[in-house]
């Protein structure tokens, strides 16, 4: 069964950090990049950052660019999200995903588009 499961969640004061982990399942993990997703309250789901585990190559979007960190633990099957100096306005469900063979090019206005499996979400609330 394929399984993509987040973790690491949680209330942060703004300027904290938190780091959010995507441990995949049940799929060749080397083949596939992990997309990291966010939707607020009453917005729609948004790209926030991708990594190809095919070549390594990153994408963030632009406000996260330089507090957000994304990685690979090859022998875990896990991707990390390190969320720095969090901000208010980076409250919402975060969700990872998996799409075969992408590099993560166009993520930020296609990659759910390329998205076969999806996480159920980890909560993440920045308070002021």
């Amino acid at each position: 069964e394929v399984q993509l499961v987040e973790s690491g969640g949680g209330l942060v004061q703004t300027g904290g950090s938190l780091r959010l982990s995507c441990t995949a399942s049940g799929f060749t993990f080397d083949d596939y990049a992990i997309g990291w997703f966010r939707q607020a309250p009453g917005k729609a789901r948004e790209a926030v950052s991708c990594i190809s585990r095919v070549d390594g190559h990153t994408y963030y979007e632009e406000d996260v660019q330089g507090r957000f960190t994304i990685s690979s633990d090859n022998a875990k099957n896990t991707v990390y999200l390190q969320m720095n100096n969090l901000k208010p306005e980076d409250t919402a469900e975060y969700y990872c995903a998996a799409a075969r063979g992408y590099y993560c090019s166009g993520f930020g206005l296609h990659g759910m588009d390329y998205m076969n499996y999806w996480g159920k979400g980890t909560r993440v609330t920045v308070s002021l």
